[in-house]
C-alpha cells in the first residue's frame, strides 16, 4: 500500500511532485521496497517519463531513483529498467555533471547485475558512447566511465562480445593514456583503468592493440616515476594502482611478440623501492611484484646478470619468507638466475645464499619444498663445490626427511646421490 502511495503521489503531477520523488527515492533504498515498486503496473513507465521530463529539476530527482533501483541485486529488478537503457545513454552527453555521473554509475550497477541489459547495451552503442565520455575533462565522469567499463569487462561473455568491440575504439590509448597520468591528475580514474586494462590483458589471449600503443614502455615509465615519487609515505590509495598496473606488465610481458620489450635495468630498481615501500602496510603487492620479477627473469639472461651487477640479490633474499606465495616465487627467480650457468651460480654463492635456504627444507609446504630442490639442484650441477659446503651445514639431513615424501622424494634422492659423491668426481 505504502509503495502504490508512493507511485500515485508521483503521477499526480501536482505541485509537490518533486518532494514526492524526494520520498520515493528514500523508500527506494530498501530492498523489498525496490522489488514491489517494479511490479507494480506502470512504475518504471512513470519513473521514465520523469526522467525524460524538460523539468532539469525532476529529471535529476527521478535520475536518482532509478540510481538507487539499479543497486538492487535482484535481476528482476535490473531488467525492469531495461526501458531505461537508451536513455541513460543519450544523456550522458549530459547537462549537468552530477546527471552525467548519476547515469554512469545506474548503467555500470545495471550492467552488473543482468545479461539481458547488457545484450542490450552493445547494439545501443554503449562502447562508441564511453567513448566519447573518456575524453571528458572532468575527473567524476572519468571515474564513472572507468567503473562501468571495468564492470562490462568483467562480464563472462566479455572476452568473445566486449573486448573487441573495446579494442576497436579509441578507449585503450585513452585509458593508458589516464593510467600513466594518475600521479599527475586523478587518481581515482586512473585505478578503475588501470583494472579495466588488466581485465583485458588476462582475458585476451593476443595483445597485438595495446602492444602497438606502447603498453609495455609506457607502464615501465609510469612504475619509473612512481619509484622516484615514492617518499616515505606513499600517497593514499597508491598501493590500488600499482596492483592492476604490475598484473598489466606481469601478462604482457608473459605473452607472445614482447621478448625484450621490459629490458631495462632502471625497471628492477624501480620495482624493489616499491615493494621496499610497501612491504609493511601493503605486503599483498610483494606477489605482484615477484610474478613480475619472475616474468622478466624466465628467458632473459640479460636481466637476470643486471640484479646480479645491480646488487639487488640481498633485498630479493629479504622477501623470502614474507609468505608462502613470496617464498615459491623468491625461489623461482633464484632458479630463473641458477639456470643461465655456472658463473651466475657463483655470484648467487658468494651471497651466502645456503644458509637462508636450509630452513626452508622443513617448511610444510611442498610447493616451496620443490622450489628449493630445483634451485639446490641447479646450484650443484653448475658449482660442484656447493653440494661439500652443503653437506658440511647438515644439509644431507634435512633431504632425508623428504625421502617418504611421495611428490618430493625423487627429487630429494637424486639430490643426495649428487652430495655423496666426492667432489671433483
Amino acid at each position: 500500500g505504502q509503495v502504490l502511495e508512493l507511485l500515485r503521489g508521483v503521477q499526480r503531477g501536482s505541485e509537490d511532485r518533486r518532494q514526492s520523488l524526494g520520498r520515493l527515492r528514500w523508500a527506494l533504498q530498501n530492498e523489498e521496497t525496490q522489488q514491489k515498486f517494479v511490479r507494480l503496473d506502470g512504475s518504471i513507465r512513470t519513473l521514465t517519463g520523469l526522467f525524460t521530463s524538460s523539468l532539469a529539476e525532476l529529471q535529476l530527482e527521478a535520475a536518482r531513483c532509478l540510481h538507487e533501483l539499479s543497486h538492487s541485486s535482484v535481476p528482476l529488478v535490473a531488467e525492469a529498467c531495461l526501458p531505461v537503457t537508451s536513455y541513460l545513454l543519450t544523456y550522458l552527453s549530459g547537462h549537468s555533471l552530477e546527471f552525467t555521473e548519476l547515469c554512469l554509475y545506474t548503467l555500470g550497477n545495471l550492467v552488473v547485475e543482468s545479461e539481458a541489459v547488457r545484450k542490450q547495451l552493445l547494439p545501443q552503442g554503449i562502447i562508441p558512447v564511453l567513448a566519447s565520455c573518456i575524453q571528458s575533462p572532468h575527473e567524476a565522469v572519468l571515474e564513472g566511465v572507468g567503473y562501468v567499463l571495468s564492470q562490462l569487462l568483467q562480464a563472462k561473455e566479455a572476452p568473445t562480445e566486449i573486448i573487441p568491440l573495446v579494442l576497436d575504439s579509441v578507449l585503450p590509448q585513452h585509458m593508458l593514456r589516464l593510467v600513466c597520468s594518475g600521479l599527475k591528475a586523478g587518481m581515482g580514474a586512473a585505478v578503475e583503468f588501470a583494472w579495466c586494462l588488466h581485465y583485458i590483458v588476462c582475458r585476451h589471449k593476443d595483445n597485438v592493440v595495446l602492444l602497438a600503443l606502447g603498453a609495455v614502455p609506457a607502464l615501465t615509465s609510469l612504475l619509473l616515476d612512481l619509484a622516484s615519487q615514492i617518499p616515505q609515505d606513499a600517497p593514499e590509495g597508491l598501493e590500488l594502482l600499482v596492483c592492476p598496473v604490475l598484473r598489466c606488465l606481469s601478462n604482457l610481458l608473459a605473452q607472445t611478440g614482447c621478448q625484450g620489450q621490459g629490458q631495462d635495468g632502471r625497471l628492477l630498481i624501480a620495482l624493489f623501492l616499491i615493494l621496499q615501500c610497501f612491504l609493511q602496510q601493503h605486503p599483498f603487492l610483494i606477489q605482484e611484484g615477484l610474478w613480475l620479477l619472475n616474468n622478466l627473469t624466465a628467458d632473459d639472461p640479460f636481466l637476470c646478470s643486471t640484479l646480479l651487477s645491480l646488487d639487488l640479490l640481498p633485498a630479493l633474499l629479504q622477501l623470502l619468507t614474507c609468505s608462502q606465495m613470496a617464498t615459491v616465487l623468491v625461489l623461482t627467480v633464484l632458479c630463473n638466475i641458477a639456470e643461465k650457468g655456472p658463473f651466475q651460480c657463483q655470484q648467487l654463492l658468494q651471497q651466502p645464499l645456503l644458509p637462508p635456504l636450509l630452513p626452508l627444507l622443513t617448511l610444510p609446504d611442498p610447493e616451496a619444498v620443490g622450489q628449493c630442490l630445483e634451485l639446490l639442484h641447479l646450484l650443484f650441477l653448475h658449482c660442484p663445490e656447493a653440494a661439500a659446503d652443503f653437506t658440511r651445514q647438515g644439509g644431507h639431513q634435512a633431504l632425508e626427511q623428504h625421502q617418504s615424501t611421495p611428490e618430493l622424494q625423487e627429487r630429494a634422492q637424486a639430490l643426495l646421490d649428487m652430495v655423496r659423491q666426492p667432489s671433483g668426481a
